[in-house]
């Protein structure tokens, strides 16, 4: 499902008519997890799941090409782990 898709369930399950609307509702949630998230926060949705930042530390890691070992430097990457609601709703 793609963000138009996100839109227009959201439009059916809300019963919002107007697309803007919706499309702003969906925006908006996207803009606080991302502004939550680069602060260093999580955002816990329960029965969904929590997004968080995780550091990861520098390593040492080979190129496949040469098999030269490099240096990768430490970075901030975001993350999602699920709910056990929505794991066991994939089953």
């Amino acid at each position: 499902m793609k963000k138009p898709e996100l839109v227009e369930a959201l439009m059916k399950a809300a019963n919002i008519e107007v697309k803007k609307q919706a499309t702003e509702i969906v925006e908006a949630i996207f803009d606080i997890i991302t502004k939550t998230m680069t602060k260093g926060e999580e955002v816990n949705i329960p029965g969904f799941g929590v997004f968080k930042v995780a550091n990861r530390a520098a390593r040492m890691g080979v190129n496949p090409k040469t098999g030269e070992k490099i240096q990768i430097a430490a970075s901030i990457k975001p993350k999602f782990r699920a709910a056990k609601a929505l794991k066991e709703a994939v089953k």
